[in-house]
């Protein structure tokens, strides 16, 4: 059964989060508030470490948490399983797309998936900001705005976020500095 359910999940994912890596990014959130395969906390993990690996984050989160939950048989077949949609759906469209590239609805219909991958990125987005860089529990607990954000992860940020803006160099000096510092810094 878990077999069926990891296929059911990542084929869902797969089919509706066009866009790329961070537009399953909402869907795999939900995913994790249902099943045990992997928390939040662990997907914001997994994000950075994509980041850094060849891969796309949806893909590398489907095999993890296909082999968390049913071993190396659970890995490739939820891995299968979110490629699938878009493997059939490209292979459709390329051979459509030709035909039709120059028709209005078509085209019309490209430009109005626009805002929803727009906003799952978004969401994604603010969903790794919350995880990361705001300690909603600490305000949760006393109401206070000062409780509400992790100063030393905001600072880790800022300060990268600043050197990126001032030297141009390649982002994986960046990555390697921000994991430097949060291993130092215990983040």
């Amino acid at each position: 059964m878990i077999y069926v359910i990891l296929i059911y999940e990542f084929l869902k994912i797969g089919l509706f989060s066009i866009g790329g890596g961070l537009a399953t990014l909402p869907f795999l959130y939900q995913a994790a508030d249902r099943y045990p395969w992997f928390t939040h906390e662990m997907l914001t993990d997994m994000i950075a470490i994509s980041q850094s690996t060849p891969g796309p984050i949806g893909l590398n989160m489907a095999t993890y948490a296909g082999y968390t939950a049913a071993g190396a048989a659970g890995g490739v077949l939820a891995s299968l399983a979110i490629v699938t949609p878009s493997l059939i759906i490209v292979s459709c469209l390329v051979k459509a797309l030709d035909k039709f590239k120059e028709n209005a609805l078509v085209k019309a219909a490209f430009y109005g998936v626009r805002p929803a991958v727009t906003a799952l990125i978004a969401s994604a987005a603010f969903g790794i900001v919350r995880l990361t860089l705001l300690d909603l529990s600490g305000f949760a607990d006393t109401r206070s705005l000062a409780d509400l954000f992790n100063y030393r992860r905001l600072a880790l940020f800022a300060g990268l976020f600043y050197l990126m803006r001032k030297y141009n160099r390649h982002p994986a000096f960046y990555i390697g500095a921000g994991a430097l510092a949060g291993v130092l810094l215990k983040l």
